[in-house]
C-alpha cells in the first residue's frame, strides 16, 4: 500500500524569503531609511533649517501610520497595537499644547532683536518659556517617533529589517570616511567649507564631536550585532561570503573614526563595548567549540588580528588629536584642584537642577531651556570684548535627562520614558529571543547612559537613529518568534 504523500511546511526562512514585500512596508522601510540618511548629512539636524526639514520629512510617517490603520491587511493588529502603545505619545502631546496655551515669558521687540522677559502664567498648571519652540520641537518628536513606530507597525519580515540596519550601518562608514577626510585634509568648517568654524571638534556633517560619538556608538553596536547574527546562523553560506564580513570592517572604520573625533567621553565608551563584544565573542567561540571548531577559530582569528589592527592603525591617525584632547584634560583637572568652583560643569548641573526645583511637576516647558535658565544660571566668564565678567548663558544642560526635567517636568519625563517602556513592554515575551536585538539593546542602553553625563538627543540624527534601533530591537524577536511558528500545510 502507497501511503499519500503529505505536505511539508518549509523552514522559517525559507518561507519568509517566499513571501512578496507590500507596498506599505517597502514605503515604509525606505521613508525611515531615507529620513535617517538625511537627518544624518543634514548636519545631524543641528542646523535650524535641517532640523525643521526632517521635521517635515518624518511627517509622511503620519500618513503610513494612517494607511497601515486603514489597509485590510494590516487593520486590525495595527489598532490594538495603536491603542497599547501609543498612549503616552498622546498625552505628552497633551501636556505639551496645554503648556502652548499659557506661556510663562513674553517677548518684547525692540528693533531687530527680541527680548523674552518672565511673565505671570496660571500657578500649577502647564507651562512654556517659548510656545514656538515648544511647538516646533513636539512636531519633530513625534515625526521620528511615529516614523519609526511605523517599522513595529507594519514590517513582518525580518530581513527587510536587516536590510534597514545594513543600510544605515553603510551611511554612517560613509560619514567616518568622509570625517577622516576632513582631519587628514585639515578642513576648517563642515565640507569644506570657507573660514573657520566656531566648533572646531566638528566631524563630518556633526557640529559637535559628542554628538558623532553617540550615532557612531550606536552604528557600531547594530554592526555588532549584524555581526553575530551571521555568525551564529548555521544555514547561512561561509561566514567570510556573508554581511557578517563586511559588518567587522564597518566595525573597524567607526571605531578609527570616534578618537579621531575628539569625543573623550565617546572614546572611553568605545573602549568598554569592544571589550565586552570581544568578551562574548571568545566564549561563543568556546562554547561552540566542539560542534564548529575550524570555522569558528577561524573567524575568531581573523576577528582578533582585524581588532589590533584597527586600534593600530586608529591610533596612528587621531594621536594628534588624543594627545591635544589628554592635555585638555589634564588642565581642567588641574584647574579644577586648584580652584574647586571652576568645575563648569558641576555648577550648570547644580543650576540646572535649582531650575527642576521651581517647577518640579510640569517644567517650564519643551525646549525652553535656553530662555529659562538665563533666571538660574550663576557662572560668569571673562570676555575680552564686552564685559570682564559676562555671563554666557548655556543652550543645554549637558545632560538629556536633567534638562528633561527641567523643561517636562517629572510627569513630562515619565511621559517621553512610558513612550519607550510602554512598546517594549507589548514584547516582553519575545526580548531574549534574538542575538541581533540584543546588540541592539547594548547600544541603546550605552546611549541612556550617555545621556546622563551628555545631550546626544539634542541633535536629531541621534534621536532618529535611536527609535529606529529602538523598533528594531522591540520588533525584531516578534518577527523571528512568528516565523518560528508552525507554518500551515
Amino acid at each position: 500500500m502507497i501511503e499519500p504523500s503529505r505536505a511539508t511546511s518549509p523552514s522559517p526562512a525559507l518561507a519568509e524569503s517566499r513571501q512578496p514585500l507590500r507596498p506599505l512596508e517597502i514605503a515604509v522601510v525606505v521613508h525611515v531609511a531615507v529620513l535617517a540618511i538625511f537627518s544624518a548629512w543634514a548636519f545631524g539636524g543641528n542646523a535650524y533649517w535641517s532640523r525643521l526639514a526632517t521635521a517635515g520629512l518624518g511627517s509622511l510617517g503620519f500618513l503610513f501610520t494612517a494607511a497601515a490603520l486603514l489597509s485590510s491587511a494590516t487593520r486590525t493588529g495595527s489598532r490594538a497595537l495603536v491603542l497599547r502603545c501609543l498612549w503616552p505619545c498622546v498625552l505628552l502631546n497633551g501636556l505639551v499644547l496645554a503648556s502652548c496655551l499659557n506661556p510663562s515669558f513674553r517677548a518684547i521687540v525692540d528693533g531687530a532683536d527680541v527680548y523674552y522677559v518672565q511673565g505671570t502664567p496660571a500657578a500649577n498648571l502647564p507651562s512654556t518659556a517659548r510656545p514656538d519652540l515648544s511647538l516646533q520641537a513636539l512636531w519633530f518628536f513625534d515625526a521620528a517617533y511615529l516614523s519609526c513606530f511605523n517599522l513595529m507597525l507594519v514590517v513582518r519580515q525580518r530581513r527587510v529589517l536587516r536590510w534597514l540596519l545594513l543600510a544605515l550601518v553603510a551611511n554612517a562608514v560613509l560619514l567616518a570616511a568622509f570625517g577622516t577626510m576632513q582631519k587628514l585634509l585639515g578642513a576648517t568648517a563642515p565640507f569644506f567649507a570657507p573660514g573657520k568654524f566656531r566648533q572646531p571638534f566638528f566631524f563630518a556633517s556633526f557640529l559637535y564631536h559628542n554628538h558623532w560619538g553617540a550615532y557612531a556608538l550606536l552604528m557600531i553596536t547594530a554592526s555588532i550585532a549584524l555581526v553575530f547574527h551571521y555568525a551564529r546562523n548555521a544555514r547561512a553560506r561561509d561566514f567570510w561570503h556573508t554581511p557578517g564580513f563586511s559588518g567587522l570592517i564597518a566595525i573597524g572604520l567607526l571605531a578609527m573614526a570616534i578618537p579621531l573625533s575628539g569625543s573623550r567621553s565617546a572614546t572611553l565608551l568605545l573602549g568598554v563595548l569592544l571589550l565586552a563584544a570581544l568578551g562574548q565573542w571568545c566564549i561563543r567561540v568556546f562554547l561552540n567549540r566542539a560542534r564548529r571548531p575550524r570555522g569558528l577559530r577561524a573567524t575568531a582569528v581573523v576577528s582578533l588580528v582585524l581588532l589590533a589592527g584597527t586600534a593600530t592603525l586608529g591610533y596612528a591617525f587621531a594621536r594628534p588629536v588624543i594627545t591635544a584632547r589628554m592635555q585638555t584634560t589634564y588642565r581642567q583637572l588641574d584647574r579644577v584642584r586648584a580652584t574647586p568652583s571652576a568645575a563648569t560643569r558641576v555648577r550648570l548641573y547644580r543650576d540646572t537642577w535649582h531650575m527642576v526645583q521651581q517647577r518640579p511637576w510640569f517644567g517650564w516647558g519643551l525646549a525652553s531651556y535656553p530662555t529659562a535658565f538665563f533666571l538660574f544660571n550663576s557662572q560668569r566668564f571673562p570676555h575680552p570684548i564686552t564685559h570682564p565678567e559676562a555671563q554666557v548663558n548655556f543652550r543645554d544642560a549637558h545632560s538629556d535627562w536633567l534638562q528633561s526635567l527641567a523643561e517636562l517636568g517629572i510627569i513630562g519625563t515619565t511621559l517621553v520614558a512610558l513612550c519607550a517602556i510602554v512598546p517594549l513592554w507589548t514584547a516582553r515575551r519575545s526580548l531574549g529571543a534574538s542575538w541581533l536585538s540584543g546588540g541592539l539593546w547594548t547600544g541603546i542602553s550605552i546611549v541612556l547612559l550617555y545621556a546622563a553625563v551628555e545631550f546626544p538627543f539634542g541633535n536629531a540624527a541621534v534621536i532618529v537613529a535611536f527609535w529606529l534601533c529602538f523598533f528594531c530591537a522591540v520588533h525584531y524577536p516578534r518577527v523571528e518568534s512568528a516565523a518560528a511558528a508552525p507554518q500551515p500545510a
